[in-house]
């Protein structure tokens, strides 16, 4: 099968040579830093770590590390490499605590980006025939632009819907016959409700295939939307501290998401200890941007639980692929001692038939946390009969504890009356006082 690449010579580069360039970039990038951010000087200095030190991606071990409390201690222009009269543009987390993390951008910097995300579009099979509906939030957050500015570089028709009022999205939809939905995986999954509810087949929506992310997701909850939209749905990775979407994508074989690594160098270190981990392990995603001019990163500890990979690929790229992530070190839930992942609620509902519509309610009372979910009941097996709405919880209660390994307690509650969020879905509501 012939594959299609946006940038062919970077996207099969050979490892010794991408090594190569990930090292001429890194020695120039931390040099960059050094010499323009006086926060990341001071932290290499109390290390005692020199530019010279570092001759190539052999020594990036030796830097220290950035987390999103330097990026909050640095905000707004402590970690800003370039003058303002050089930047072009802001982006900015949706982070509900603390102060917001703010990223710049040279035009340099946008280029390269969208340049990132059009690589993403054509691994989903996408060109300049197709109409690509971008349905992210459009602003400060990064999943708008990130899309449109690709979909531009492919040539493709774009249409800047951005989120919300889903009836235009299924107007504009089915009108200009749009072939590649982009958005968060939980606004595809209620644009697809919404569509079957119109009395829309999958067979009747001219969508081929959906680029989502930003959000949590479990192939469960893929298969679900493929099958609502009659389309192949890519997982897309970004954060906006290192541009936003497009930093890895996923391509046909659909085993994991090809980093950018040109642009990005990914490590997975001990979430505890800091240790660089081996080729294979599971443990916590640090990147490093390398040639981003404004807001260069080095070492930034996502937070994200993930393994990175070089098995050969089916679609002929070399870039190292990283799994979805598997979790976060900071929004894990502990809960009377187990650790909990809201995915792992997400991949028991979808077992059980019921739509990805929950939400998870912590509390604590009397030294002793709570634990209840909430779940819509899907229009198949709503009922008003106690008996069998009792008999449904219980069901459910007993898979989430063998998942689990804790017993929640399980409320279920009418269609739609959860609810929705067209951006990122609130999964969590968490009232203990933990601080």
């Amino acid at each position: 099968m012939a594959q299609n690449y946006y940038q062919k010579e970077i996207e099969t580069m050979p490892a010794e040579e991408m090594k190569k360039l990930q090292s001429e970039k890194l020695v120039k990038q931390v040099k960059h830093v050094y010499e323009n951010v006086e926060y990341y000087r001071n932290l290499m200095d109390e290390k005692g770590v020199k530019p010279e030190d570092i001759t190539g991606i052999e020594d990036l071990h030796k830097l220290p590390f950035l987390s999103k409390a330097d990026l909050r201690d640095a905000y707004p222009y402590g970690l800003l490499a370039k003058p303002l009269s050089e930047c072009v543009r802001i982006h900015s987390t949706s982070g509900t605590t603390g102060r917001r993390v703010v990223a710049f951008y040279t035009q340099h910097d946008v280029d390269l980006w969208e340049d990132c995300c059009a690589r993403a579009i054509v691994a989903a099979g996408c060109d300049n025939e197709d109409v690509c509906q971008v349905a992210y939030g459009y602003g400060l957050f990064t999943g708008g632009a990130g899309l449109h500015g690709g979909s531009h570089k492919v040539g493709s028709l774009t249409l800047p819907m951005s989120s919300g009022n889903t009836e235009r999205q299924i107007q504009f939809m089915m009108d200009l016959k749009a072939t590649l939905l982009c958005c968060t995986p939980s606004y595809a999954a209620y644009i697809g409700e919404s569509l079957k509810e119109q009395g829309y087949k999958p067979e009747d929506i001219p969508l081929k295939a959906g680029i989502f992310g930003a959000e949590p997701w479990t192939d469960e909850m893929r298969h679900n939307i493929e099958e609502t939209l009659g389309i192949k749905a890519y997982d897309i990775y970004g954060l906006t501290e290192t541009s936003g979407p497009g930093v890895a994508f996923e391509c046909c074989e659909q085993t994991g998401m090809h980093i950018n690594e040109d642009h990005f160098y990914a490590e997975i270190i001990d979430p505890e200890t800091g240790e660089v981990l081996p080729e294979g392990s599971k443990g916590e995603l640090v990147f490093t941007a390398l040639d981003k001019e404004a807001f260069p990163l080095l070492r930034y500890r996502t937070r994200d639980i993930c393994v990175l990979s070089r098995e050969k690929c089916s679609c002929g790229r070399t870039l190292v692929k990283m799994a979805k992530p598997m979790g976060r070190t900071d929004d894990m839930l502990i809960i009377r001692g187990v650790n909990v992942f809201p995915s792992q609620i997400e991949a028991v509902l979808l077992k059980e038939g019921y739509e990805p519509n929950y939400q998870i309610v912590v509390d604590r009372v009397s030294n002793n946390d709570t634990f209840e979910v909430n779940v819509e009941m899907t229009p198949e097996k709503f009922t008003d009969k106690v008996s069998d709405i009792l008999a449904m919880e219980k069901s459910l209660a007993n898979a989430m504890k063998i998942m689990l390994g804790i017993n929640p307690s399980v409320h279920l509650v009418a269609p739609k009356s959860i609810a929705r969020s067209e951006g990122k879905a609130v999964r969590v509501v968490d009232k203990r006082k933990l601080i």
